[in-house]
């Protein structure tokens, strides 16, 4: 993948605001079990009660927390703290929230900071719980081990009919040192200051009750409070996510468009050696299906690669903070996991570029198949060819089902994993409740982040699961991509003469097929003048098209040279070069469209007497104009509604729209009747008078009028001059043209 990610870069931007969503998006969703927590242990368990800071209280009560209160932090109480009476200037207003006021004197709390609160906080959280378990003596005698244990508190030595708390004032401080200890080592086991702050909450809210205030809604407000907020992270995390998936999805289509025009765009500027290290098989199947393994990871990826570790990290960090001590679920979950994928992973994914490789030779057979029915079924070949695909079609089959049972293993004992973390919390989690040592809400709440932490896990497995194959699909890809192309442009090109002349001269030539032993052409040597109909001839093999190839510069000389206009050709741009000839190559092809579209081919802007012209010369008038489409006619995706003759008189018609100086017809006669040919080559000669032709034939009739002959065996030029001068001279050419006399004669 690394050796794609540079077209990632236009994505840059979305990249970013995606990673600031999936930040966004993770806060949110580690912060949705805290509220739950929050919910289950102060609006269910307190009541609504956060703190026991209270917010007011009767004079008798903070006489009584008084007592257990050092001179310092009574100071400091007091100081926050407004004494309301029938005197107050605002006492009507505070009799409707407190009703015992009309009873008594009620101490109001001021509004403080949260510094402040922190520190009242911890100055009367433990005076609180002492003074409510001493009210709760008072009403059952029979509670005092069990509120206060170890305390040396016995009622029974109080003088009958003296106020308890009134004895305790009597109390040495050694005493009440040794309640405050009683009940620091009650609560040590049970959290220390975190499990007094919570049983404090009952006793604030005894005190509001005392007041005559609506505890209820306490609860109802704060649930509602809590809730609400929940709701709007949820909401916001909904949001974040949903962007998130726009933005993956976005960069995901934008690379893979990106990839495909790239790729496209490299293969159109391949030459014929670098159409030789793929097939065209292999090259459909990158540009589909290897872009598509890209585009489906990559959206994976941005929603992925970074919402997982945060979750992850953020997880163990929460989850710590609500229960230390269980980790070492967390821990066992997360080995057996990674423990797990190590294990499949280098069993499945070798597979992976197997499965691509299939894929081109399931393509490739296909192809074969569909493009050569006709052949197929004159041979009777159709059981064979029915094997042949069903062999490459099982392979890829098999290869995939393996790949998809050794994950299909692995998702159930994801989820044997997950549901075994959640029952080890519960069981743990359970019985560390049971001894209030931890909170119903942090148990729940260390369960989600557990199940936050496996899924991290989970989600990167599934990304591990993807790309592996994407890598593969990628270095495919990247492979074409990087292929160094043969045919370029000079750095510093030259132009041809503005008054152009279309001479062609082949100087001690020399071409070898990329990674060939030997030449397949040896020391090749003519010129062509201007207006000149050359034609070739030889024995199968013996490089007629490759010199053809080389004019257009579909591949490049070896040794030697080929001037055009007396300029070299490889000075030249491709543009400049190729505009200059009119090609009609050996197999015609047909784009799908109309007859008019294929025609424009050559030349978009030609106006429709210049198509009607081209195909009048080309001899298609016949079947094009016999119909009453006309031009309009469809053409099938290579031409497959047309003959082999009527596809080479419409290839030959499109090379003559572009009406240019030097035109190459290679054997593009060979599909025509003889009588056809005639006239074909009448009308050639007329219209192409002041243009350089070259036409590549086996047949003599097809060429024997041209201005020159060139004879070619092995790659060597052995015969040059005219039809009469080579029967003469040369044997090869000779034994041809008396091979075919009887049918030139008929012509």
């Amino acid at each position: 993948m690394t050796r794609i990610l540079k077209y990632l870069k236009p994505f840059s931007l979305l990249l970013v605001i995606a990673i600031v969503l999936l930040f966004l998006q993770a806060y949110a969703d580690l912060a949705l079990p805290d509220y739950m927590s929050r919910i289950v242990n102060v609006g269910i368990q307190q009541s609504g009660v956060e703190t026991p800071v209270l917010d007011a209280m009767r004079q008798s009560t903070l006489d009584h927390l008084s007592i257990f209160l050092s001179e310092d932090a009574k100071a400091d109480i007091l100081a926050h703290y407004t004494l309301v009476d029938v005197n107050s200037p605002d006492y009507d207003t505070y009799l409707n929230e407190y009703p015992a006021l009309k009873d008594g004197a009620v101490y109001v709390l001021q509004n403080v900071d949260e510094d402040t609160r922190k520190r009242l906080e911890v100055e009367m959280s433990k005076p609180l719980l002492l003074v409510f378990g001493i009210e709760k003596i008072i009403e059952d005698p029979a509670q005092a081990e069990i509120l206060m244990p170890n305390a040396g508190f016995d009622l029974s030595k109080i003088p009958p009919g003296m106020d308890i708390f009134s004895a305790m004032r009597l109390m040495p401080e050694a005493q009440k040192t040794k309640l405050l200890d009683a009940l620091d080592e009650r609560f040590a086991a049970f959290g220390g200051d975190s499990a007094i702050t919570q049983a404090a909450a009952r006793a604030t809210l005894a005190e509001y009750d005392a007041l005559g205030m609506d505890t209820s809604r306490f609860q109802n407000a704060y649930i509602f409070r809590v809730g609400g907020q929940m709701l709007l992270i949820a909401l916001i995390s909904a949001l974040a996510t949903i962007g998130v998936g726009y933005l993956g999805a976005k960069i995901a289509a934008g690379l893979a468009r990106d990839l495909r025009h790239v790729l496209y765009e490299r293969v159109m500027r391949f030459s014929g050696a670098e159409f030789d290290r793929f097939s065209t098989a292999s090259l459909i199947t990158r540009s589909t299906n290897d872009i598509t393994q890209i585009q489906t990871v990559t959206a994976i990826f941005v929603r992925m690669v970074f919402y997982a570790p945060i979750i992850g990290i953020g997880g163990v960090i929460k989850a710590l903070d609500k229960s230390p001590s269980m980790w070492w679920i967390i821990a066992l979950a997360v080995i057996i996991l990674v423990s797990l994928i190590g294990t499949v992973f280098p069993i499945a994914v070798p597979k992976f570029k197997l499965i691509q490789n299939l894929i081109d030779r399931l393509n490739l057979v296909a192809r074969e198949n569909l493009a050569g029915m006709m052949v197929v079924r004159a041979f009777n070949r159709q059981k064979h060819e029915e094997k042949r695909f069903d062999e490459a079609n099982v392979d890829l089959t098999k290869t995939n089902l393996f790949v998809n049972r050794v994950f299909v293993i692995v998702m159930p004992f994801m989820m044997l994993i997950l549901n075994g973390a959640t029952m080890l919390i519960i069981w743990v989690g359970a019985h560390q409740v049971a001894q209030a040592q931890m909170q119903v809400g942090d148990m729940m709440a260390f369960m989600q982040y557990a199940m936050q932490i496996v899924f991290a896990f989970l989600m990167l497995s599934m990304l591990f699961i993807l790309f592996p194959r994407a890598d593969v699909s990628a270095n495919r890809i990247a492979d074409v991509l990087e292929t160094p192309i043969t045919i370029l442009d000079p750095k510093k090109p030259q132009h041809f003469p503005e008054h152009f002349r279309p001479t062609i001269d082949f100087r001690n030539v020399s071409f070898r097929y990329p990674e060939a032993e030997d030449d397949v052409l040896h020391g090749i040597t003519f010129s062509i003048k201007a207006g000149e109909t050359v034609g070739i001839m030889g024995t199968t093999g013996s490089g007629k098209s490759t010199i053809i190839n080389l004019i257009p510069r579909f591949f490049d000389v070896t040794e030697g040279q080929i001037l055009i206009s007396g300029v070299d050709i490889r000075e030249v741009t491709l543009s400049e070069l190729r505009d200059k000839i009119g090609y009609a190559p050996q197999t015609s092809n047909l784009f799908t469209g109309t007859i008019e579209s294929n025609l424009r081919f050559a030349d978009e802007n030609a106006d429709e007497e210049t198509l009607r012209k081209a195909l009048e010369i080309a001899q298609a008038n016949d079947f094009v104009f016999s119909k009453p489409e006309g031009l309009q006619i469809e053409v099938s995706q290579g031409g497959v509604n047309f003959s082999g003759g009527q596809k080479q008189r419409l290839t030959i018609g499109r090379a003559l729209v572009k009406n240019a100086p030097i035109y190459i017809f290679d054997d593009s006669f060979s599909a025509l009747d003889y009588k056809t040919d005639a006239r074909l080559r009448h009308a050639l000669l007329k219209y192409l008078g002041d243009s350089t032709v070259i036409i590549v034939s086996q047949r003599v009739a097809t060429i024997k009028n041209a201005d020159k002959i060139l004879v070619l065996d092995k790659g060597r030029v052995i015969g040059e001059g005219t039809h009469k001068e080579l029967m003469k001279t040369c044997e090869v050419y000779s034994a041809i043209a008396l091979s075919q006399l009887k049918q030139e004669a008929l012509v």
